[in-house]
């Protein structure tokens, strides 16, 4: 019994139960990405026209990407109130939400209602900011595939609850805001004492890299399952015990990564320290050059101007001789800084923990936002406009379209994740480098769209979705190795910001701009060549109360060149970027093996 409930506690302590329980909580907490099938139930229920649904999806992206308040509040509150919060935000937003669509509460304005919007979605900024401050301090030395695979299952939520209300066979299309307001609620409070810091840092083996594998084909194997899914689904007429089956089959998938901790605990050939083997890890570990986090606690002469002073060749000392020369070192600099000699640097280096106001005063920090905002930016406008875009291009629905760039997008946030760690672990190289690659492939991806030509639009949704997810498994992991991880929370949710930014720009300046110019010439060409009778101007949608429809190359020709130009921009910043912190990850990966 004694070495069951051992084992039994080190599986409750183990970081990977904590990753796998954060990657269930994110396959469940990307929410926002439900508006598209949320709004027409809202449109029909309450009466509402395309403008209320519009000012209700303005609300719904300030709710998912406004999250000062949480990234503050995760430096001061442990992971389970967090989750807490969120829990209670989500419920409340889409549950009230619920009430006025099922006529159980009576309406509210339009201003109550896109504050219910907002506070539901908001609840999502709780759910990211917890399972990704948690899982990085848990996994200091695998920051890209963390952060990657964790934000690939928050763009599946979506797939995954459609197909479980697929399988329900429900009249009542409502039971899909009951089931966004219940679902992320319940499995945040159900992981609420999972997800947590278990001191990851201590728990590094050489199995890891198998782990991740493991991830990853997992991982692999969903995408792949989801594309057959959307295909067949679309395409045949599926009996109710085979949907059944496919979702069934689906939860097996997304459970299946729990055989990982499980393994490593009760493996028997899994040996694990004893209290005081873990006191002689965490010494050694305290030695070691390693990330932010691990030299917190360290006087700050040591991080700042031990570093510019040490000789070059003190790496290849043994730990005790580095350990004894820089002891040596930091006292004749203490010495000197006393006698005036030398001017210690006031606030933290590249690498060492900031404050928010401390990184926003760095070029390095502004950067990273706009190239973000230029690559990220251009890639959501692509996303939200595909179904005019595949219109445009010859397509009756782009529901196709739209399904397969949630695939791409998942897939490149997991394999930005892999390939910007392996650049940084085998090649010492900031990660920015495949993000400055990513976004030549999303210039590629807009220059396809605006030409137009057959099958661009299959393969400029590949690219841009591809290069749009890279943007977010390598920007965060990129953010909390140069600024550190104890304010990373609200550095990660300022970052945030850069998304409905470039959203606003490109989309709502240029890309509609242009989409509206280009459909009154058309109009007004049918109108000067065709009949002026009401049916057909009716039926070519230019009466005055019709939308205004653009078709052919010419509606995206010029938005689309424009963003790819500034894809090439964000590109330039991504590798001066690279030019300003090769030394700072040469610094920290260099005991990285």
């Amino acid at each position: 019994m004694g070495v069951l409930a051992d084992r039994l506690r080190a599986f409750s302590t183990n970081r990977w139960l904590v990753f796998v329980a954060a990657m269930w909580l994110q396959s469940m907490a990307g929410i926002g990405y439900l508006f598209g099938a949320i709004s027409p139930i809202l449109k029909a229920a309450l009466g509402y026209n395309q403008r209320h649904v519009a000012a209700l999806g303005i609300a719904k992206d300030l709710g998912d990407c406004v999250g000062f308040l949480a990234g503050s509040l995760s430096a001061m509150l442990p992971a389970w109130a967090m989750l807490l919060i969120g829990a209670l935000q989500n419920f409340l937003g889409y549950g009230w939400l619920w009430l006025i669509v099922t006529k159980q509460a009576p309406p509210l304005p339009l201003s109550m209602m896109c504050v219910l919007i907002f506070v539901g979605t908001n609840g999502e900024t709780y759910f990211n900011t917890t399972s990704l401050v948690t899982c990085i301090q848990n996994f200091p030395k695998s920051r890209g595939p963390t952060v990657g695979i964790l934000k690939g299952f928050a763009g599946l939520s979506s797939a995954i609850l459609t197909q479980l209300f697929a399988v329900m066979h429900t009249p009542d299309h409502a039971t899909l805001i009951f089931m966004v307001a219940v679902g992320p609620s319940l499995v945040a409070i159900g992981l609420m004492f999972v997800i947590r810091p278990v001191g990851g840092h201590r728990q590094v083996r050489s199995s890891d890299k198998n782990s991740f594998m493991f991830m990853y084909t997992i991982c692999l194997l969903l995408a792949s399952y989801l594309v057959g899914v959307m295909l067949v689904q679309d395409f045949l007429e599926v009996s109710d015990n085979v949907a059944i089956s496919l979702t069934v089959f689906l939860f097996v998938l997304l459970i299946l990564p729990i055989a990982i901790p499980v393994v490593l605990t009760f493996s028997l050939k899994t040996e694990y320290p004893s209290p005081y083997e873990e006191a002689l890890l965490s010494e050694a570990l305290k030695g070691e050059a390693g990330t932010s986090h691990e030299r917190e606690d360290q006087p700050e002469l040591i991080l700042s101007e031990m570093e510019d002073e040490k000789p070059k060749d003190i790496d290849s000392l043994s730990p005790s001789e580095r350990r004894r020369r820089i002891a040596d070192l930091q006292t004749k600099l203490v010495q000197a800084a006393a006698r005036g000699g030398v001017r210690v640097r006031k606030g933290p280096r590249r690498g060492e923990n900031f404050t928010l106001m401390q990184a926003l005063v760095k070029a390095d920090f502004w950067l990273i936002w706009l190239s973000l905002l230029l690559g990220s930016g251009s890639g959501l406008t692509v996303i939200d406009n595909l179904g005019q875009m595949s219109q445009a291009a010859g397509f009756k629905d782009g529901h196709n379209f739209v399904s397969l760039t949630s695939i791409w997008n998942f897939l490149g946030r997991v394999g930005g994740g892999y390939f910007s760690e392996n650049i940084v672990r085998e090649h010492k190289y900031p990660r920015h480098i495949a993000l400055a690659l990513a976004q030549i492939l999303m210039a590629a991806g807009h220059f396809l769209f605006a030409m137009a030509w057959p099958g661009t639009m299959y393969m400029g949704t590949f690219l841009v979705g591809l290069g749009y997810g890279t943007h977010w498994a390598i920007v965060p992991a990129a953010v909390s190795e140069l600024f550190g991880v104890k304010h990373f929370g609200a550095m990660y949710n300022f970052l945030t910001v850069a998304n409905p930014t470039g959203s606003l720009i490109f989309s709502g300046l240029i890309a509609s701009s242009f989409y509206d110019y280009e459909a009154e010439r058309q109009a007004q060409r049918r109108q000067s060549s065709a009949s002026s009778s009401p049916q057909f101007l009716q039926g070519m949608g230019l009466l005055a109360d019709g939308p205004l429809k653009c078709e052919g190359a010419v509606c995206f020709f010029v938005s689309s060149l424009i963003m790819s130009a500034f894809c090439v921009v964000g590109a330039g910043l991504s590798l001066v970027i690279v030019y300003r912190t090769k030394r700072v990850y040469s610094h920290l990966y260099r005991s990285v093996r």
